[in-house]
């Protein structure tokens, strides 16, 4: 059987993600990107959490704002760092079901820079446990997945385990962090198989715009960016058209062999910038009228 046979059953899903704007410009630029995607009818937008309060609040804000302007579903993030209660994950979580969400993205999160401990729920795999306990079925929960493996994991096995556990916890699908290797999703899809997970896993995608920034996520969150393609983002130099150009064909090929291989769908991180997502999305549009269209001229 192909190794991506279980998730060739799934409807594929398409999403982007935003973070939550902190100024006015900020606020009016995500307007902007968030209209120029929403033409693509997204199945649902995203918003990053913070550990903050204020954050908290400016998630919920930039989601009920999609919602109302684009008419499109907006998941909003929610994590259990940064000391949290019990009390206060649950009032956040009757807030969104009093708002109408119906989607939400469970994360363990990072811990804040000058805190030491995490809150009442460590790990996300008790987040979803403690949303299934106090909500039912309200939420579709979607939680994470490295193909790559975690930076924090001790070893590849311990990560596939938690991983499971997030799942069994009560999550209805994942979305990974991104990677460049098709190779690694493929081989994650098939470890998790054999565990016994059977749930949309929906490749992240993180579209190549700079080098510098690209490397510096990369170090932070553990994805490999393949020599080849780091060497020639570094001959590129300051050429950010070159460097845009080069990204987006990569990127646009990556996705075209996941969808092609049967991923359920793309998450496209957009780190609130629409060009290139754009740019990708029309690509895969139009290599899929070809393939239509050959299809038709060889019957």
């Amino acid at each position: 059987m192909n190794v991506m046979e279980s998730q060739k059953k799934y409807p594929a899903k398409f999403s982007f993600e935003f973070y939550p704007p902190r100024t006015p410009e900020a606020v009016g630029k995500l307007q902007t990107t968030t209209e120029r995607l929403a033409k693509y009818r997204p199945d649902f937008f995203s918003v990053t959490f913070g550990a903050g309060g204020s954050t908290r609040l400016r998630t919920f804000e930039t989601v009920q704002d999609i919602r109302e302007k684009t008419g499109i579903d907006a998941a909003p993030h929610i994590s259990c760092v940064g000391g949290h209660t019990i009390e206060e994950i649950r009032e956040v979580l009757e807030i969104y079901k009093a708002a109408g969400i119906r989607r939400i993205v469970a994360l363990r999160g990072d811990l804040p820079s000058g805190l030491a401990s995490y809150g009442q729920l460590r790990y996300a795999n008790e987040l979803v446990e403690f949303i299934r306990r106090e909500t039912g079925g309200h939420f579709h929960i979607e939680v994470a997945a490295y193909p790559e493996f975690h930076p924090q994991a001790p070893s590849a096995r311990k990560d596939l385990e938690n991983f499971k556990r997030k799942i069994d916890a009560g999550a209805n699908s994942a979305i990974t962090q991104y990677f460049y290797n098709p190779d690694a999703y493929y081989r994650f899809i098939e470890s998790c198989e054999k565990l016994g997970i059977d749930v949309p896993i929906v490749p992240g995608i993180m579209p190549i715009i700079n080098c510098t920034q690209l490397v510096r996520f990369s170090e932070s969150c553990g994805a490999e960016i393949p020599r080849w393609i780091l060497k020639r983002l570094q001959d590129f130099g300051d050429d950010r058209k070159s460097i845009r150009s080069f990204g987006i064909d990569v990127t646009t090929k990556l996705c075209e062999n996941l969808l092609g291989q049967g991923a359920p769908g793309l998450h496209i991180y957009t780190l609130n910038q629409s060009e290139a997502s754009e740019a990708i999305w029309e690509n895969l549009i139009l290599h899929k009228r070809r393939k239509e269209q050959r299809k038709v001229s060889v019957g």
